[in-house]
């Protein structure tokens, strides 16, 4: 077996193992589908047993249920497909934490996985465990390079596909998906945050590691390296936030990733994360020209999707609402901090579900909790 490294780094022999039974392993678990495309870890006993040993939760116990299917993911079902993800065994016990927030957003067990939306699940991971195994807050972090981020949000992909069945053309229907739907988990960075992290914000200590799950469609860079005026840069968020192309409901919702320019300039001139939701809900508006010209002027009266107000279906238009609010609440923008310290690049991520409440968040808990 050949390793593969650069020109300045000792070349060092790999361990001793079959390599044709290896690529004979890896070939029969991409005839059984048991992928997303690219190649998994063939996963024994003995590394399985690893993977349970991180966590006092017993190997039967369900970890989450889609009922409309009839199928039940197990601890000993995620710590398979976390295995095969490439996880390392200590990066099991914020899986967990992911499916136990996941289950608490109550969203995506009523199907949205399958929707023609493309949707797929992010997680954010706050608190000592980001150093402890690893994880990326800082430069790429939503790109790749660091295993823990893309193992741990791989986990939750291979189980959706290898448990509940949810492969492309089949029960996964979406018309384009998104890259989300590989993997998708990053750390916040807390350290150049001149605010409290995600987790405390919503309760827990800091010294909590945690995990926040919610269900995403896209995520929208927003170059502001321009200004230092904390109100030119929100309105380059609103405007992306308030886009009509985002606004398949009656509102939407958005996580606001902050890098930490952006974070550092608001921070610094006295703004709140508080101060920030309350101007974006204030400014993230359309005219209902805007709306109209696009067929999104009225809702539905069964889905409340947006449609046209001459639609049959339509609910009665108040022009007297002009312009109209692209979110219900201050509550339905989040913001955290992520990213590189190196330029005024932040994100505006499209989050589906319900809007208006708190993200939902679980403790990471190990062996001993």
């Amino acid at each position: 077996m050949v390793a593969a490294v650069s020109d300045n780094v000792p070349l060092t022999e790999p361990p001793a193992i079959d390599g044709a039974e290896l690529r004979a392993a890896m070939e029969y678990y991409a005839r059984q589908q048991w992928t997303d495309g690219l190649p998994v870890v063939p996963v024994t006993d003995s590394y399985l047993a690893e993977f349970l040993a991180q966590t006092s939760r017993p190997p039967d116990d369900a970890v989450f249920v889609m009922p409309h299917l009839n199928r039940t993911c197990t601890v000993r079902l995620a710590a398979i497909n976390a295995a095969m993800a490439g996880c390392l065994p200590e990066y099991f016990p914020v899986v967990l934490a992911g499916w136990e927030a996941i289950v608490a957003d109550g969203y995506a067990g009523r199907g949205i996985w399958q929707s023609t939306t493309g949707t797929a699940p992010l997680l954010v991971v706050n608190g000592p465990v980001r150093h402890q195994i690893g994880l990326n807050s800082a430069g790429n972090v939503f790109g790749s390079g660091f295993r823990a981020n893309a193992t741990i949000g791989r986990a939750i992909r291979l189980t959706a596909i290898n448990v509940f069945g949810l492969h492309p053309h089949l029960l996964d229907q979406a018309t384009q998906g998104t890259p989300a739907k590989y993997t998708c988990c990053l750390a916040e960075n807390e350290e150049h945050s001149p605010w409290e992290p995600l987790h405390v914000e919503h309760g827990f200590d800091p010294a909590d590691s945690a995990v926040t799950a919610i269900i995403i469609r896209s995520v929208v860079h927003i170059e502001a390296r321009h200004t230092q005026v904390p109100e030119q840069l929100l309105l380059d968020i609103t405007g992306t936030i308030a886009r009509t192309g985002a606004l398949i409901h009656q509102t939407t919702s958005s996580l606001v990733v902050l890098s930490p320019e952006h974070a550092r300039l608001l921070g610094d001139s006295g703004w709140s994360k508080g101060d920030v939701r309350q101007f974006i809900y204030d400014h993230a508006v359309n005219s209902r020209a805007a709306l109209a010209a696009v067929g999104k002027d009225a809702t539905s009266r069964h889905t409340g999707w947006r449609l046209p107000a001459g639609h049959p279906d339509a609910l009665p238009v108040d022009d007297a609402v002009d312009p109209v609010p692209a979110l219900n609440s201050p509550a339905a923008v989040q913001v955290m901090v992520a990213g590189a310290n190196n330029a005024g690049v932040s994100a505006v991520i499209e989050t589906f579900g319900p809007r208006g409440k708190p993200p939902s968040i679980a403790k990471v808990r190990t062996i001993d909790d």
